[in-house]
């Protein structure tokens, strides 16, 4: 009887402090909304400011969004984690990615109600982290950021939530991710490290001069408007590792454009007060370069932008794809010409 007992206690106690996992087919939204404001933007904003302040993440960088017609506001903020960066330090410099944590807040609906969302961190180690031996610690650790943006955020007045939104995927999905239905070919049928296209390589090792350079490039030219695909704005620039450095960059053509083309097909809260229901996904902004270094060399780095298109904007539907295949090519041609004119 005592050996049963036992035998039950223990067995719910590893069940209790096993790592949590979804199921296989349960879907995973690439974006979780996490909270309904009951304030007006700017005060939200203000909340949200002094609330992070008294966190445990840290806030490398904001942007104010490009909204088309400036119908709704928008504001993005780059986040990292302690705790999570440590525990990813000794993974592949070219996973940072899935280090840096990203908070939308914004405005939708017919009343303009202020919403936070953000860029699920747990979707995004499953990508980034689908090769490592370490993987469930990874998860771990990322579902630990989660719930710490949350925990900040509830402290904002309104109503806190916790709702997966598309692009939804499950864990297989992710873990694989080339791409989404028939357009997987668009993107080459590339992982996310073979959608990390090389900009420039340093054989001299030297990682800091390399991102002087970068940065001085991006400094090159004033931040055009929404017709012309040159002109980027550095949001920040977070030194995770001595071997790997993101870079966000941004500009008013692929706010514009992401925007528009997540918008086009869409229903569900677009009308003539809010055209725009798009917005809720700028927690996919900004755009990364890396700054990796690899054995003897230092590479630039950034993402085949319809691999990365695909995995936030998948539910603008197939029609949207083929309609705008020209400007993710647009979008990765000008960082490269940008970066590269520099050098």
């Amino acid at each position: 009887m005592k050996a049963r007992l036992w035998m039950a206690v223990t067995t719910i106690a590893v069940l209790l402090t096993a790592p949590l996992s979804h199921a296989a087919d349960e879907k995973i939204g690439i974006f979780e909304l996490v909270h309904e404001s009951s304030q007006t933007f700017d005060e939200t904003i203000a909340s949200l400011d002094k609330a992070l302040s008294n966190s445990s993440l840290v806030v490398h960088g904001t942007h104010d969004v490009s909204v088309p017609d400036s119908r709704h506001r928008a504001r993005v903020y780059v986040l990292t984690s302690p705790r999570y960066a440590e525990r990813a330090m000794s993974e592949s410099p070219r996973t940072i990615s899935a280090q840096v944590l990203r908070v939308a807040v914004y405005t939708s609906g017919d009343k303009q109600t202020t919403y936070v969302n953000m860029a699920n961190p747990v979707a995004h180690a499953m990508v980034f982290y689908a090769g490592s031996d370490d993987y469930e610690a990874l998860i771990a650790a990322a579902r630990q950021a989660a719930d710490d943006i949350r925990t900040t955020v509830a402290s904002v007045p309104g109503r806190a939530l916790s709702t997966q939104r598309e692009p939804m995927r499950s864990e297989k999905h992710y873990r694989k991710y080339k791409g989404d239905g028939p357009a997987r070919m668009m993107a080459k049928f590339r992982t996310f490290e073979k959608s990390q296209l090389v900009i420039a390589t340093d054989e001299n090792n030297n990682v800091d001069q390399v991102v002087k350079q970068v940065e001085a490039a991006l400094r090159g030219r004033a931040v055009a408007d929404a017709n012309d695909t040159q002109g980027w704005e550095r949001v920040t620039t977070i030194r995770l590792r001595d071997d790997a450095v993101y870079i966000g960059v941004t500009n008013p053509y692929i706010e514009d454009k992401m925007i528009r083309i997540n918008s086009r097909f869409r229903k569900d809260g677009k009308s003539e007060l809010s055209p725009y229901p798009g917005v809720d996904h700028v927690a996919a902004l900004p755009t990364e370069v890396l700054v990796v270094k690899e054995g003897d060399r230092t590479l630039v780095l950034h993402y085949g932008q319809m691999w990365r298109m695909q995995l936030y904007f998948w539910d603008s539907g197939y029609r949207a794809f083929t309609a705008n295949v020209g400007v993710p090519g647009k979008i990765a041609k000008s960082i490269a010409s940008t970066i590269n004119a520099a050098r």
